[in-house]
């Protein structure tokens, strides 16, 4: 597989204490990745590091073999990347006009902008909702919105913050389900940081365990979840029993 990112000494510091200390993480392209570990374990730290959007207090980060930073990091390596939260914080405008903000920005002509956008709303199965105000969306149709405004661009990386915990649980997999079909094909490397066990075992193929800011277990989603070690255990079987309840 292709390196995308290396990650070495990563370290982020904040004046009472470490949030973050991994001494090395790789991130293989198109690989799917869940990040999971309790509350307060660095996962979204993580995220806005491997996103270059902060830059950690020690450490090194390569991009394509390529030493790059929040300071650094070029308008080329920055459009690689794309994120998406749990709040979809739309535009307000339509559905059509927020997806094609990106393409927008890019000064893409005019029939490139409705062919992709058009594209992208059909993948989504939101083409019915072209001309719907976006404020007018329910949850669901908000994310899917949000999910198309991000993988209309192309990411090389696609960076997901917990995009899916605000939904109802039918809304949430039926989203899950069709954005995991949409990665099939698209080949984007993701990283996504979840609460729940089920969004990663459905989405994912690798997954790493954060607990207190350390990297405590990585590899296939289901080995890990499967054998957890002696670190995660607690935390992976108290997911387990409550998917069984």
């Amino acid at each position: 597989m292709t390196e995308m990112i290396r990650a070495e000494k990563l370290e982020f510091q904040v004046p009472s204490r470490n949030i973050l200390s991994i001494p090395e993480l790789v991130i293989e392209k198109g690989h799917v990745y869940g990040i999971m570990g309790p509350n307060g374990a660095g996962k979204s730290t993580l995220l806005k590091l491997l996103s270059l959007l902060e830059a950690p207090t020690n450490g090194t980060i390569y991009f394509h073999g390529e030493k790059v930073s929040a300071q650094t990091v070029t308008l080329d390596q920055r459009r690689k990347i794309a994120i998406a939260l749990q709040q979809s914080l739309l535009l307000d405008s339509t559905v059509f006009q927020n997806i094609a903000v990106g393409l927008k920005i890019r000064k893409q002509p005019r029939k490139v902008i409705k062919a992709k956008v058009f594209e992208w709303m059909e993948k989504f199965n939101i083409a019915h909702l072209a001309d719907k105000h976006a404020y007018k969306l329910s949850g669901g149709e908000s994310q899917r919105v949000n999910l198309a405004r991000a993988m209309i661009l192309e990411p090389e990386l696609l960076c997901l913050d917990e995009p899916f915990s605000a939904l109802d649980f039918p809304t949430k997999m039926k989203l899950v389900e069709d954005f995991k079909s949409i990665l099939t094909t698209s080949g984007t490397t993701v990283l996504f940081v979840s609460h729940d066990l089920l969004e990663v075992k459905s989405l994912t193929n690798e997954l790493f365990i954060l607990m207190n800011g350390e990297l405590q277990q990585h590899g296939s989603t289901e080995d890990v979840i499967a054998n957890p070690n002696a670190s995660t255990q607690s935390f992976i079987n108290e997911w387990k029993s409550y998917l069984t309840l």
